[in-house]
């Protein structure tokens, strides 16, 4: 497109919503075959060899002029009480942690035992019910139990004040009689202590006749001998009975936990008791700031209706899209994901952030799987691209060309024909392509002084061939314009010898660590497997990593619930330690010759997560860790691998 030197540039008026889908493929599935499980693309070309491609229109109708919005910021409106539940084995110290939890936070304490004989001395008709089961030696049925727990609950104090519900449930159908009538608690708390020390506590307890009051022969013994002297032994409290009491606990504990996994935290309670608070409370404290950022108003609604939307944990946030695995991926889903990366892309660069990353690996954008497509790869570099040029900015889509010489020329297999693709796609009717967005390659070269932002299309290296020379040259010459990967694969591979790269290895590493995580989204499986999805992983700028769960619900359908939060990329052994509810763990890492063999003996994990740590530090010199993409790199078995790689 020719223009003379009086002409001036605008920006294109359009939006990454606004496509008109002028090409055509032999299916309406985004650069795809008609087959629904194939990767390889549909290109056609028409009588007058123009190649013609097809990507589906993604919204409606075109993007009004931004417009400012208000910061709101209301910290004290629509306050949520808190909603506890609290379980244990006997001895565990339950009746204590309740008892300095109510005295905290003021609520109401809940007891099912207390419940029961409270009904039945008032005289209410779910009392008399109650008192006709236990006069007859029978167990409450759930149905009363759970009336009276509603009951309780509907009192103006606890729907002030919040509640705290003590040892109930205590089965799988008391559980469920509880989800029925919707209620949930915003924590679940287990107080986990060995057998051997709840035995020892129960055997050793001893109760004063006259006062009520517990004692303990080891650890709180009595006041005085007379005290001691008139102690007895409650007829529960024996080594059998009490054996019996924790298989029965544990049978029920187990039956239980699914229904409140997404909400369940394990706390060692074999501590002393202000430690045990001590991590209770700040476990409610992260409850009650969760809640009052989706609750309380306290997210702002910032300047560009499209460019500052805030964290989806602290915003009215649709949450993750389900069946991910059900492939193709629909227009829905697509679209969502394009949005939330073009969000978190453009707050990053607002931020003036120059070395960006998007790494995401739904199934369609996941190189890994076959039902990986091209299509949905560039649809995304289209959102990206377009987004900015309609804000002014000169976009350069960046693709690596052909590396190496002779019989080891080429290119990554997925990057093939991918400029082509980009060249012929549709990229609006507004002029767009040629003036405010051009198609190069990575290198030094590319770089051109009226460019302001380069989006480089999945860079990686290949074997016997190294892009970080090249890329390293472009960031160069951008200074501090913004250079936004998309899906890189940066680890460092074989050259072009048959042998590691080792001169400037370490170089290398360093740089491709040096760009930061925009938006990050990898879901996570089962170990080995690629079905069913466990959870997912996800940080938008400038977010924490929120860690989800995915759970299954009655009616068929499944929903993503997130487990915890992260300031920085969390481990494996800190996804597996929030699967499984356990405690975050504080102490330092084990380093030199007994971290290696500390990662190896962790090596067969209950999940993997492929790849979950960056390209460019996964490697054996970094961490050891399971993972079936680089396994022939990573994985050690024996102490002779084990030497051979201190050594070197």
């Amino acid at each position: 497109m020719a223009l003379s030197p009086a002409t001036v540039l605008q920006p294109p008026q359009h939006s990454y919503a606004t496509w008109h889908a002028s090409l055509t493929v032999a299916s309406s599935l985004p650069l795809s075959s008609a087959a629904a499980a194939s990767s390889s693309s549909s290109l056609s070309f028409s009588s007058s060899s123009s190649l013609s491609l097809s990507f589906p229109v993604v919204g409606g109708s075109r993007r009004s002029p931004k417009s400012k919005g208000l910061k709101v910021n209301c910290s004290n409106a629509g306050q949520k009480p808190l909603k506890v539940m609290i379980s244990g084995a006997p001895a565990s110290g339950k009746g204590t942690q309740c008892k300095m939890i109510v005295e905290k936070y003021g609520l109401v304490h809940i007891s099912t035992g207390d419940l029961l004989r409270a009904e039945v001395s008032s005289g209410t008709e779910i009392g008399k019910k109650a008192r006709e089961y236990m006069e007859n030696g029978l167990l409450v049925p759930d149905e009363i139990v759970t009336a009276m727990v509603m009951s309780r609950l509907s009192r103006q104090d606890a729907k002030e004040g919040g509640w705290l519900l003590d040892g109930y449930p205590r089965s799988f159908s008391q559980a469920q009689s509880l989800e029925k009538v919707q209620i949930r608690p915003d924590i679940y708390i287990v107080l986990d202590v060995p057998d051997e020390v709840l035995i020892d506590r129960c055997v050793g307890r001893r109760m004063d006749p006259v006062t009520g009051k517990i004692y303990h022969l080891k650890s709180l013994p009595p006041e005085t001998e007379e005290i001691n002297a008139r102690l007895i032994t409650r007829p529960d409290d024996t080594p059998e009975k009490v054996k019996s009491r924790l298989v029965s606990y544990k049978q029920n504990a187990e039956a239980i936990s699914s229904t409140y996994l997404d909400v369940m935290n394990k706390i060692d309670g074999n501590r002393p008791r202000e430690v045990i608070f001590n991590e209770i409370e700040s476990l409610l404290l992260q409850v009650q700031n969760d809640k009052s950022a989706i609750f309380q108003g306290k997210v702002k609604l910032e300047s560009d209706l499209q460019s500052n939307s805030p964290s989806p944990s602290q915003d009215n946030w649709r949450g993750i899209p389900t069946r991910l695995n059900n492939i193709p991926h629909s227009r829905e889903i697509r679209k969502y994901f394009y949005i939330d990366v073009l969000q978190a892309t453009q707050r990053a660069t607002k931020d003036e952030r120059p070395r960006l990353k998007v790494e995401i690996n739904i199934p369609e954008l996941n190189p890994e799987m076959d039902v990986y497509r091209i299509g949905t790869l560039m649809e995304l570099v289209r959102v990206l691209a377009l987004s900015f040029a309609d804000d002014g900015k000169r976009v350069k889509v960046c693709v690596q060309g052909s590396m190496g010489e002779g019989a080891l020329a080429g290119m990554p297999l997925q990057l093939a024909g991918t400029r082509q693709i980009l060249e012929f796609m549709d990229w609006g009717e507004y002029g767009a392509m040629g003036t405010f967005i051009n198609i190069g390659s990575i290198g030094a070269k590319e770089v051109e002084e009226q460019d302001d932002i380069f989006i480089l299309v999945a860079p990686q290296n290949a074997v016997g061939n190294c892009i970080i020379d090249d890329l390293k040259g472009m960031t160069d010459a951008a200074g501090n314009r913004p250079v936004i990967l998309i899906n890189p694969r940066l680890k460092d591979l074989p050259g072009s010898s048959g042998i590691m790269q080792t001169m400037g290895r370490d170089k290398r590493l360093e740089y491709a660590a040096s760009f930061q995580n925009c938006y990050f989204f990898r879901l996570l499986y089962y170990a080995g497997t690629q079905y069913p999805i466990m959870g997912a992983l996800r940080m938008s700028y400038p977010y924490r990593y929120e860690l989800y769960k995915r759970v299954d619900e009655p009616s068929g359908k499944e929903k993503y619930v997130i487990l915890a939060t992260f300031p920085e990329k969390p481990t494996v052994d800190e996804i597996n330690d929030a699967f499984e509810g356990k405690p975050r763990k504080q102490e330092k890492a084990a380093s030199g010759i007994w971290g290696f063999l500390i990662f190896i003996s962790k090596a067969s994990m209950s999940f993997e997560l492929c790849k979950l740590d960056s390209e460019e530090t996964h490697h054996v010199r970094r961490r050891i860790i399971s993972c079936s993409y680089c396994k022939q790199y990573c994985l050690f078995r024996t102490a002779a691998q084990v030497s051979s790689l201190v050594q070197r």
